[in-house]
C-alpha cells in the first residue's frame, strides 16, 4: 500500500479529526496556563503538528484581513498595492528562521527541545494574536478616534502576550531557567540576523556571478554576429 493511499485512508478516520480538535483546543489551556501548558505541548504529546500548522495558517489570514478590514483611521493601508505572497513571507520566513536559529545555538547548550518541538511550541504561542485581533478588526470600523485607545491596547496586547508565550515555550521546551531563556532568546535574534545576512550576501554573489555570465554570454554572440 502506497504513502498517499494510507494518508488519505487517515484522513477518512474520526479518530484524525478527533485528535486535531483536541490538541487544537489545547491551545487555549496553553495559553493561559504557559508552564504547564508548553511542557505537557511537547513532553506529553499534548499538541500536533496539523493544530500548530492551522494556527500559524489562521495567523496568516489574520494578517491579511487586518491589512484589509481594519478601519483606515488605525491602519492606512493601500490594499491594491499590498502583495499578499509578501506579507506571507513577513510572517513564515521570520518563523522558520528563528526555528531553525533557536534550535541551533540550544542544540550546543544542552538544550532540550527538537526543532518540531520549537516549531509546535513557537506556533501554539501565536494564538492570542488570532483570538485578539479578529475583534480588534471588526471593533475598529465601530469606534472613533477618541476611543481608538482601546484598539492600541489591544493591538500592542496581542504582540506582547504572543512574545510572553514564546519565551515561556523555550524554557519549558529546552528545561532551561528563566534568566538562560532570556540570553538564547538574545543569542537566537543575533543568530537571525546573521543568518539573513549571510543569505543576503549568498544571493548577491548569485546574481552577480548571474548577471556576469549573462553579459558575457550576450558579448559573444555580438562578436559572432
Amino acid at each position: 500500500m502506497s504513502y498517499v493511499t494510507k494518508y488519505f485512508q487517515k484522513l477518512t478516520k474520526k479518530e484524525t479529526y478527533e485528535h486535531f480538535f483536541s490538541t487544537l483546543k489545547y491551545a487555549f489551556y496553553v495559553i493561559f496556563h504557559p508552564a504547564d501548558g508548553f511542557w505537557d505541548l511537547t513532553h506529553a504529546k499534548r499538541g500536533s503538528f496539523p493544530a500548530a500548522n492551522f494556527i500559524v495558517f489562521m495567523t496568516l489570514l489574520t494578517h491579511i484581513w487586518k491589512l484589509r478590514y481594519t478601519n483606515m483611521l488605525f491602519a492606512d493601508v493601500q490594499w491594491q498595492k499590498v502583495n499578499i505572497f509578501l506579507e506571507f513571507a513577513t510572517i513564515l520566513l521570520p518563523l522558520v528562521i528563528f526555528c531553525l536559529c533557536n534550535w541551533a545555538t540550544t542544540t550546543l547548550f544542552d538544550g532540550k527541545g527538537h526543532l518540531g518541538d520549537i516549531y509546535m511550541g513557537t506556533a501554539y504561542a501565536l494564538t492570542p494574536y488570532v483570538l485578539l485581533q479578529i475583534p480588534m478588526i471588526v471593533l475598529s470600523n465601530f469606534v472613533t478616534v477618541e476611543e481608538g485607545a482601546f484598539y492600541t491596547v489591544f493591538n500592542d496586547l496581542s504582540l506582547m502576550w504572543c512574545l510572553l508565550l514564546i519565551y515561556m515555550a523555550m524554557m519549558m521546551i529546552h528545561s532551561y531557567s528563566a534568566g538562560k531563556t532570556l540570553l538564547f532568546l538574545f543569542i537566537t535574534v543575533f543568530a537571525m540576523l546573521v543568518f539573513i545576512f549571510i543569505m543576503l550576501l549568498f544571493f548577491s554573489m548569485i546574481s552577480q556571478g548571474v548577471a556576469y555570465f549573462v553579459s558575457l554570454g550576450k558579448e559573444i554572440m555580438f562578436r559572432l554576429n
